[in-house]
């Protein structure tokens, strides 16, 4: 069978990876994915094959991937996090028509938002939107706009890809659109470097988030009107009713 997964390797070490994503990988003859996850987990794979390409190639690497699953090689196409979420799963099923003999399968896998949400506390214990602030391949009047609505509607937000070389303000934009709706007390916390040997977390205040230092490996947290502090830990309430038996 001519077979392609396409795996979410969680964070990046190798607790955070799933049973089901290491048998995929350990199945495969070939991984393919951005340079960055490969380089992750290929010391945890010494013995496989890698195809590794940089930002903005993904199609590339999707059509590689996708045609030599067709040629008999069983391959791994990783992601960071989950395969699904900003992953390389939908471009993967997009593409498959013109590849009928490939059968893809869907692994997932830890995204930031719980694994980093994990390292904080527990701030998504309720309803939460899921925001990427990179404008490669969604226009910013779009990202603008959905941050405008989730602060409306007072959700915990979580933002993927807040900061980068070309787009050092980003945040602090996200964080005044979000300042119309939200208290500047509101506590947020950011992650870097999720599940790795110098993992980094921070909380602070929807204000003092306005003007902190983070990079594309950061992942940043806003909580709700509700969300409080507890013994050091950022905590959303869910609401559960104290008052029924």
């Amino acid at each position: 069978m001519n077979k392609l997964y396409v795996v979410g390797i969680g964070p990046g070490d190798r607790d955070g990876m799933t049973i089901q994503a290491e048998a995929a990988i350990g199945a495969s003859e070939l991984v393919a994915g951005y340079s960055v996850y490969v380089g992750l987990i290929q010391r945890f794979f010494p013995e496989k094959p890698v195809y590794a390409t940089g930002m903005r190639q993904e199609r590339d690497r999707v059509e590689y991937a996708l045609a030599r699953a067709s040629e008999g090689i069983t391959v791994s196409l990783v992601c960071s996090g989950d395969s699904q979420l900003y992953g390389m799963a939908g471009l993967a099923l997009e593409l498959s028509p013109a590849y009928p003999a490939v059968d893809i399968e869907i692994i997932p896998g830890v995204s930031a938002a719980f694994s980093g949400g994990a390292v904080l506390g527990s701030p998504l214990t309720h309803d939460f939107a899921v925001i990427s602030l990179s404008d490669l391949l969604t226009p910013m009047e779009t990202i603008l706009k959905r941050l405008e609505c989730a602060a409306m509607a007072d959700f915990s937000i979580v933002l993927y890809n807040p900061s980068s070389r070309n787009r050092s303000g980003y945040l602090r934009k996200a964080c005044e659109i979000i300042l119309r709706h939200q208290s500047p007390t509101t506590v947020c916390g950011y992650v870097r470097n999720i599940g790795r040997e110098d993992t980094e977390s921070v909380l602070l205040t929807l204000e003092e988030l306005k003007n902190a230092k983070v990079d594309m490996f950061t992942t940043v947290f806003i909580g709700n009107s509700e969300t409080k502090i507890i013994n050091g830990r950022m905590v959303t309430p869910r609401g559960y009713r104290h008052d029924r038996d």
